[in-house]
């Protein structure tokens, strides 16, 4: 007899309540921000992507506003079709030129844009080397292509030139890499790992969802903090929903880049085209960040401070080097209690254990954000050392 489907939402619902593994997200009731109100209590907010804190920015909503009265609600159709609007190309152009590529074009997100450029871009006889902690859309994407795929050591350009070395092909080279890791926060080195991609005529795809908006002059990412932004064997591409504020993916690269996807990438050629007001606030973003520098100036001070006074109490952060600092706490039962206790002293951070992090390493991600006051700072910090000493972590 075939299993029904509430046998199988049982099971599985039930695995993952057993393996602690089911997931129960808190509910945000005021806008994403610095301070914020979650699941009815005042909190100041540790746990977003809003590193700049464009998610509830006054210019991105005033073109917003103005996007949406001028344009509509939505596109109305697919890119291909009739959904390709001026402000579209007006945008990829203005991320192009921000980025110092030849090109660029905007999907729906940073899941799906890496979903849309390996695939459009990989085929059979192609040979792609990525690093074994590359986010999750990445290792998705791959599955969908019929290149052949290795695997090397985290951020090791003497393993990745092993694997190019063992396994030559007359078909693209590709080494694939985050720009800035999401759990431990540390940068790719990618001074070395382009030299050795170009060592062997490979390109280099760069993932830079959490760099774009933090690292290099204005934000414009990883790969202008290492000097590739104008190399055409680099492929950056990225999210447009974490520093950015809104929502989508981009990819920027080589001057023909753009029109292959245009013509390749599934996710892009089967969906509507982003709203407008959508496309307005990252517009306004884009803008925002050049107009200000004391964006990313506010960001970088609020995390060499909050970094230090964690090292100060005596907490590991695993030697991260962007706003995205982890706090180990060992054993996954730890962190999620540290999380709770932390909730209840009035900060909102969450625990990730295994398999998100690997075992004896579960910990609690951080960000601390431009829009950040020293007072808010201070105050999780206390609660971070009232909670690590409850807990044993530190004395």
């Amino acid at each position: 007899m075939s299993t029904s489907l509430s046998e199988r939402l049982s099971q599985e619902l039930g695995s993952l309540r057993e393996s602690g593994l089911l997931i129960h997200p808190r509910v945000l009731e005021r806008a994403n921000r610095a301070r914020t109100r979650v699941d009815g209590r005042e909190v100041i907010n540790l746990a977003s992507n809003n590193y700049l804190g464009f998610a509830d920015h006054p210019a991105l909503k005033a073109r917003a506003e103005q996007y949406l009265r001028e344009w509509g609600v939505g596109a109305g159709a697919v890119r291909t079709i009739a959904g390709t609007l001026k402000i579209h190309e007006d945008f990829e152009r203005q991320i192009a030129d921000f980025k110092h590529t030849g090109s660029a074009l905007v999907l729906h997100s940073g899941f799906t844009t890496n979903q849309g450029v390996l695939g459009g871009l990989l085929r059979e006889g192609d040979l792609v080397v990525s690093d074994e902690l590359n986010h999750a859309s990445i290792i998705d994407g791959l599955r969908l292509t019929k290149a052949t795929k290795k695997v090397f050591k985290h951020a090791d350009p003497e393993d990745l030139r092993r694997l190019l070395s063992e396994h030559d092909t007359d078909g693209l080279k590709l080494v694939v890499t985050d720009g800035v890791f999401s759990m431990d926060g540390d940068v790719a080195p990618l001074d070395r790992l382009v030299a050795v991609a170009r060592e062997f005529g490979a390109v280099t795809y760069v993932d830079d969802a959490h760099g774009s908006g933090v690292m290099g002059a204005q934000g414009r990412g990883t790969v202008h903090h290492f000097g590739f932004e104008y190399a055409d064997d680099v492929i950056q591409v990225g999210t447009l929903s974490k520093a950015w504020g809104g929502v989508g993916g981009y990819a920027a690269g080589h001057q023909n880049l753009r029109e292959l996807l245009i013509n390749r990438a599934r996710p892009y050629l089967f969906s509507t085209a982003q709203p407008p007001a959508v496309v307005g606030a990252l517009s306004a973003a884009l803008d925002e960040v050049q107009r200000d520098p004391s964006l990313m100036e506010r960001l970088w001070a609020n995390t060499r401070y909050f970094k230090a006074e964690l090292e100060g109490l005596g907490f590991d952060h695993m030697n991260s080097e962007t706003p995205i600092t982890p706090v180990v706490f060992g054993e996954a039962s730890a962190a999620f209690e540290a999380s709770r206790r932390l909730f209840d002293l009035g900060i909102f951070a969450v625990g990730l254990g295994f398999p998100t992090v690997p075992r004896n390493l579960a910990r609690i991600r951080n960000i601390v954000t431009a829009e950040h006051t020293r007072e808010d700072l201070d105050q999780a910090l206390s609660a971070y050392a009232q909670v690590g000493r409850a807990l044993g972590v530190i004395r």
